[in-house]
């Protein structure tokens, strides 16, 4: 860099004489944490997007209050950005920061607890006042006495420093000290060789309508990188290689613009304009934000007055012909059952995203829980079944959105997608695909009556025999009248029935169409093939377990690891694999609703463990479950 805190170019100059040890790493965990207002998480977003065009494998969990402004300075408004990036494939965000950034003693307080001994603090010391420190329950200055003891401390006067290489700007104080945040990027950046173009190129474009702003903030973050040049404090460096993975063209995404990615890549295949009907709700609102930018692709964005409203447009869009989606959370997803009981009678396919988070209620609407499986098997009235598909990763929500359109227009059913808060705001680095590799969503409509006696009629539930899928014609179309709604309709004919017999034949008919969707046959990973245990999940705890069996096979303990994308219906050869292991593990974020599910029907006695904390698993706290139910096992043999 060339331009120094006071933007002569002497902290450049004088950088160059002072040598700095490098010291290289294969992996490095972060966390950015200060108050809600400090923007921590654009920070992390920046880091994490120069990691990602470095070439490091990435995971992230941003951590943010509920509250639009929580109380400043408090703990309840900490908000926190945690980069885990590496040199290898990674699978988890972290479980404990080698690095934390505090700018405030909130945010000291609220994350010292997961610093491992050792680990490297960086605080903002201008935000350590009597004042602050009272708001937190501090008695004594942490600074002062023995309570980072055993940390690498960095005190860092961030705000004074920010303000003094602002000074000729011409902003107030306030609007400098806002940037402070970037100053805090540009001293990470210069301690792990991060790139610095692509970050000057984004502030530019943000905020090309400020351009003071902009350049305020670039000099902030210059400031940042010179300061880590020339103080005495950080006399080492770190490098973090780029990772090997599979060739082709990546870009950083999070899961909830994967899942519209995928959507828009659905419409395409399909060949069918997409609707998404829908109401802001957190953690599912980005889904709209980045879907209503795509409208050049056969994208219609519908922001109704409730989530009633959302799933009855998107219904009717299905309805209409084209592919309906509606997005919400847990509380919009029981305001949608009545809707989604309809779509399952009138059999038309529909795309329901919820983003789960902690409930019940309005519970926790920034933090992350997998606590909506059994309102999605079961939450509607009557026999309703509904296919249940769940990404196990930012990523592979894109694959995800495409399989359920797949299941949802093959079989023409509504589909529930079940993400969640941590796949849904995490991110890591995405693969883009070769677009003509993608699956072929065509579908071809009813063109011409279909009554077999000689009626000229069209019936609406006349069946595939392979698919068991009714028809799907479109309103208007010369000839094919035909009537479907809420209440009970005759087979083949679609006329209203309360026929005992023929609602026993629909309902069987149904749930047989679901059961016959084509699920691929679960994957085990055991490469010692002697494997006694085994792990299995599904959604967002992939990344955890996986890095929890990793770490138990280094401890010279086999454990086999298994993941469900399918939940609804489950692959066919889930009973075989259940039944080849002594004992089988269930990690969820509820309160055991897999493994209630998996006891019922293949009468397993699974080990159910669990946690509704508003956070994901370690994967340090499953490996020592994991351990522990390896270490207890019987000898094979005996009795």
């Amino acid at each position: 860099m060339s331009t120094s805190a006071n933007g002569n170019g002497a902290a450049a100059q004088l950088a160059a004489s002072r040598p700095t040890e490098v010291s290289k790493l294969d992996r490095v965990v972060i966390r950015f944490a200060g108050d809600s207002g400090d923007g921590m998480q654009l920070t992390g977003d920046r880091f994490t997007s120069e990691a990602a065009a470095f070439g490091n494998d990435l995971s992230t969990m941003p951590n943010f209050p509920a509250e639009i402004r929580a109380p400043q300075g408090t703990i309840p408004g900490v908000s926190s950005f945690q980069v885990h990036f590496a040199d290898y494939d990674i699978l988890t965000p972290g479980d404990r920061p080698d690095v934390l950034v505090a700018m405030n003693p909130a945010a000291l307080k609220a994350n010292l607890g997961d610093v491992p001994s050792g680990g490297t603090i960086i605080l903002n010391t201008d935000e350590f006042s009597k004042r602050n420190l009272v708001k937190v329950g501090y008695d004594k200055d942490p600074l002062d006495d023995d309570t980072l003891a055993s940390f690498q401390v960095h005190r860092v006067a961030m705000s004074t420093l920010t303000q003094g290489a602002l000074a000729d700007t011409g902003l107030g104080k306030k609007d400098a000290e806002r940037c402070k945040n970037m100053f805090a990027l540009g001293l990470l950046s210069w301690m792990y060789h991060r790139p610095t173009e692509g970050t000057e190129r984004f502030l530019r474009e943000k905020f090309a309508k400020k351009p003071e702003i902009a350049e305020a903030n670039i000099l902030a973050f210059r400031a940042g990188w010179n300061y880590g040049e020339t103080t005495e404090s950080f006399a080492t460096t770190f490098e973090v290689a780029p990772a090997k993975l599979d060739k082709g063209t990546y870009r950083q995404i999070t899961g909830n613009t994967a899942l519209a990615y995928g959507l828009v890549a659905a419409g395409q295949r399909s060949g069918l304009p997409i609707l998404l009907g829908t109401y802001p709700i957190t953690p599912a609102s980005d889904i709209l934000h980045e879907l209503s930018k795509h409208k050049n692709f056969g994208i219609i964005t519908f922001q109704a007055e409730d989530e009633i409203a959302g799933i009855g447009a998107a219904l009717g869009a299905s309805y209409g012909g084209a592919l309906g989606v509606t997005s919400t959370s847990g509380p919009g997803v029981a305001l949608k059952s009545e809707a989604v009981g309809l779509g399952v009678m009138t059999e038309l396919p529909l795309v329901v995203i919820d983003v789960q988070r902690g409930g019940p209620s309005t519970g926790l609407p920034t933090k992350t829980e997998q606590a909506d499986l059994l309102q999605a098997m079961f939450g509607r009235n009557g026999e309703s079944p509904v296919p249940i598909v769940a990404p196990l990763s930012p990523a592979d929500c894109f694959d995800a959105a495409l399989e359920a359109t797949r299941i949802a227009l093959k079989y023409r059913t509504p589909v529930l997608l079940l993400s969640d808060g941590a796949i849904a705001n995490g991110s890591e680095p995405w693969l883009i695909p070769d677009v003509a590799e993608l699956p072929d969503l065509r579908v071809e409509f009813a063109s011409e009556p279909n009554a077999d006696n000689g009626s000229g009629e069209f019936w609406p539930y006349v069946r595939d025999p392979e698919t068991l899928a009714r028809a799907w014609a479109i309103p208007g179309t010369a000839g094919l009248q035909h009537r479907i709604g809420g209440l009970e309709k005759a087979d083949r004919t679609g006329h209203i029935s309360y026929d005992p017999d023929n609602h026993d034949r629909m309902v069987r008919l149904r749930q047989a169409k679901i059961d016959r969707i084509d699920v691929p046959d679960l994957v085990v990973d055991d490469p010692s093939g002697e494997a006694r245990v085994l792990a299995l999940g599904w959604g967002s705890s992939f990344g955890p377990i996986g890095a929890a069996c990793r770490r138990v096979r280094k401890l010279g303990m086999p454990i086999a690891q298994a993941h469900l994308r399918h939940l609804n219906p489950l692959p066919g050869n889930l009973g075989e694999v259940l039944a080849r292991y002594d004992k089988v593990v269930v990690p969820e974020m509820n309160l055991g609703q897999l493994a209630l599910l998996l006891r019922a029907k293949y009468l397993v006695d699974v080990h159910s463990h669990t946690k509704v904390a508003g956070l994901p698993f370690k994967a340090e706290e499953l490996q020592n479950v994991f351990a522990d139910i390896i270490t207890n096992l019987v000898p094979e043999g005996v009795k």
